[in-house]
Order: C-alpha cells, then sequence, then structure tokens
C-alpha cells in the first residue's frame, strides 16, 4: 500500500481526521494547538489524529494528496476542509460546526 492509499483509507474510515504536528494532547506547534482547540470548541473530543513528525512519508504524502502545502489538514467525512486558518475562520461563522454535526 503506497502513502497516498494509506491516507486514503484514514480519511475515509474515520469521520473526523486531523493530519497535525504532535498529538492532541501534546502539539507540536501553535497552529496544530490551535486546530484541537477548534474541533474541541465544535464538541468533537475524538477525533481520529495523525502526527505527521512521526512520519516524513505522510507529513510529504498528506501535503501532495491535498494538494495544500501546510499542515494542520481536517478532513471532515472524507473531504478535505482546510488548514488552521480556514477552520478558524469556519468556526466563526458557525459552518464548522454545522459540517462536523453531519
Amino acid at each position: 500500500m503506497d502513502i497516498a492509499d494509506s491516507i486514503e483509507q484514514q480519511v475515509s474510515t474515520h469521520p473526523v481526521v486531523l493530519y497535525m504536528k504532535g498529538t492532541p494532547q501534546q502539539p507540536q506547534c501553535g497552529f496544530s494547538a490551535n486546530a484541537v482547540q477548534i474541533l474541541s470548541a465544535c464538541g468533537v473530543e475524538d477525533f481520529f489524529a495523525v502526527n505527521v513528525l512521526a512520519d516524513p512519508e505522510i507529513r510529504q504524502g498528506i501535503k501532495d494528496y491535498s494538494s495544500w502545502p501546510t499542515i494542520p489538514q481536517l478532513y471532515v467525512n472524507g473531504e478535505f476542509v482546510g488548514g488552521s486558518d480556514i477552520m478558524a475562520e469556519m468556526f466563526q461563522n458557525g459552518e464548522l460546526k454545522k459540517l462536523l454535526e453531519k
């Protein structure tokens, strides 16, 4: 299984997937910490987190997969939502909570 297949499997089998630096308990960058806080504020405590720092292949592979250059990256129901800035914007206008409730 190549890295794109592995990522495809992760995003299609888990309703909420966050590719991040570190873990939800120990984020390794401010943007990842922010993403975890936003999910928590939306009432999502249980999500599938992938620490890209633990696997360089995933770290590069997720950027190729989404054509998005930065980490964190949020997927909801198999769809790429965006990074920390987009999550924050969607959280502010209420879109993210609606998306997560589906």
